[in-house]
């Protein structure tokens, strides 16, 4: 009698991790064992490794007593400095936690992060080149994939488990496979809970410090229900039934998901040849803040479009978000940090100072099933720049990004102008018109945006040791230069062009003078 296919997220490898220069493929309960030894996790995929980063830090919340909603702050505190001291997690905790539950990827009723249900409720399985991102499906052209739908080669499981975990994290919006539940059928799916955003890890020295220090304090007044994992669930979700409020840290991290799954294994569960993807439930999505998010408050919206996270840019560097770190929380301000980064000043000082923070980012059209890219990056160490820490410098590092974002919007518009004017002919003896915002960019302006932000790079960690230096000023003269490298070669060849490069050069001049009128920030 042939054996079940079975792959355990908990015992087999499948999560990539490094070692100074070593890389090891490990299950989650190596992982939590060893996570000492580590550096730090090496996927390859930043969406799921930032989605993968919550379900660890919620796991080594159990482990570690650290998800108890009526510890007070400062216990609270106390009891991860003392796991941190500890080096490592408790073996005999992580052992527990790991074997109370079912981590069988092709479980016939339990698989991991998955809906059982799908394979009588679904009519067919949409192909493992919709689960997979980054292959062509349906009628999408296949630009830089050998795959098509009409030989889609199978997925290592390792790899059909990150991609499960984008889609219940970034997964799309609109069609989707027809799913058939009691309450009827349904053909539309909504947003994942981090679509199209950009996540901010603090990192530590080692894996086991990353997991203590992303643990996010729970900031309710009470908790009522019970804070339950999908995997933690006694029975698979009712799809039709209202969704269980967002509790800390399990639901909140883990639990809020818009996309159901269900893989299909080959006979010997070492890959994965097919897959079911559809809706999880057509309830509106409960109002929650993800801890890991910086987020832009806009008081003229209504109170329910109020608050929104900010975007992920494949364009946009990292130092360029730095003003969402370093200030503190404050009800006045536009943005606010990420929830996670409130509490580590009650850190160890030795590892306040080494702390850095991962930037995992997907680039995704958030009126369109289009996914544009993603992105990790890894900042040096910033937590000594916080305004906790140094409120000088962290003012000076928020003037400077607001003087940079400014200027950059200017050059885009006064770019633009340029460019109407240097290849639209009119009289002498007519004026100019006033610029008026343009829909899309200018050759002119594209070319100067791309020549002027690592050169306004540069310009920012100089001024960040140079108070005295206007940074609008000096983000000016980037964006002048950036400006005459994109018109050079026109204007050398047309008068019309010089013309309207003088003009452009003394706006942005003027620009580095006055307070910014276009608060427009370019993508």
């Amino acid at each position: 009698m042939p054996t079940r296919p079975s792959f355990s997220a908990a015992d087999d490898p499948w999560i990539d991790v490094r070692t100074a220069h070593r890389y090891e493929t490990v299950g989650l309960r190596e992982l939590l064992l060893r996570a000492h030894e580590f550096d730090d996790l090496a996927l390859p995929v930043p969406p799921a490794a930032s989605a993968l980063l919550r379900i660890l830090v919620v796991i080594c919340a159990r482990t570690t007593g650290l998800d108890d909603p009526d510890l007070p702050a400062s216990q609270w505190n106390a009891l991860r400095r003392e796991h941190l001291a500890a080096g490592r997690f408790d073996a005999t905790a992580v052992h527990t936690y790991i074997d109370a539950h079912e981590w069988d990827a092709f479980h016939p009723h339990r698989p991991w992060m998955q809906d059982p249900l799908l394979a009588a409720q679904c009519p067919i399985p949409v192909s493992v080149n919709k689960l997979t991102y980054g292959r062509p499906a349906g009628n999408n052209l296949a630009w830089f994939s050998p795959h098509t739908d009409t030989d889609p080669k199978p997925l290592p499981v390792k790899e059909a488990l990150w991609h499960l975990l984008i889609h219940h994290s970034y997964g799309a919006f609109g069609g989707c496979t027809p799913r058939t539940t009691p309450a009827g059928t349904a053909v539309r799916s909504t947003a994942g809970p981090l679509r199209g955003t950009a996540s901010y890890h603090p990192l530590g020295r080692t894996l086991h410090e990353t997991l203590l220090v992303g643990i996010p304090k729970f900031t309710g007044d009470e908790q009522n229900h019970a804070d339950l994992c999908p995997w933690e669930e006694p029975k698979t979700p009712d799809p039709d039934a209202p969704p269980h409020p967002v509790t800390w840290p399990g639901r909140l991290l883990t639990g809020r998901s818009r996309h159901a799954l269900l893989l299909v294994p080959d006979e010997d569960g070492t890959h994965v040849t097919d897959a079911y993807l559809t809706w999880a439930t057509q309830h509106p999505r409960l109002p929650a803040t993800d801890p890991y998010l910086a987020i832009h408050t806009n008081a003229k919206l209504p109170v329910e479009r109020r608050r929104t996270p900010r975007l992920a840019d494949i364009s946009r560097a990292w130092w360029r978000d730095l003003e969402a770190l370093v200030l503190a929380p404050d009800e006045t301000a536009a943005i606010r940090r990420p929830e996670v980064f409130d509490t580590l000043n009650d850190l160890p000082a030795e590892l306040r100072r080494a702390l850095r923070v991962r930037v995992h980012g997907f680039d995704q059209d958030s009126s369109k099933v289009i996914d544009n890219g993603w992105y990790s990056a890894t900042t040096p160490p910033v937590w000594t720049w916080a305004q906790d820490r140094d409120p000088r410098l962290a003012q000076r590092i928020a003037d400077c990004c607001h003087a940079a974002e400014a200027l950059a919007a200017a050059l885009a518009k006064t770019a633009n102008q340029a460019w109407k004017d240097a290849t639209t002919p009119r009289a002498p003896d007519r004026p100019a018109r006033p610029a008026r915002p343009a829909t899309t960019r200018s050759t002119w302006a594209h070319h100067a945006l791309a020549a002027y932000w690592p050169l306004a790079e540069t310009t920012f960690w100089r001024l960040l040791d140079d108070y005295h230096q206007s940074a609008r000023a000096a983000f000016a003269g980037n964006a002048i230069h950036a400006l005459h490298r994109a018109a050079s070669t026109t204007a050398l060849h047309h008068r019309q062009a010089r013309r309207a490069l003088h003009d452009a050069t003394t706006a942005l001049r003027r620009a580095g003078r006055e307070p910014a009128t276009d608060t427009t920030r370019p993508r």
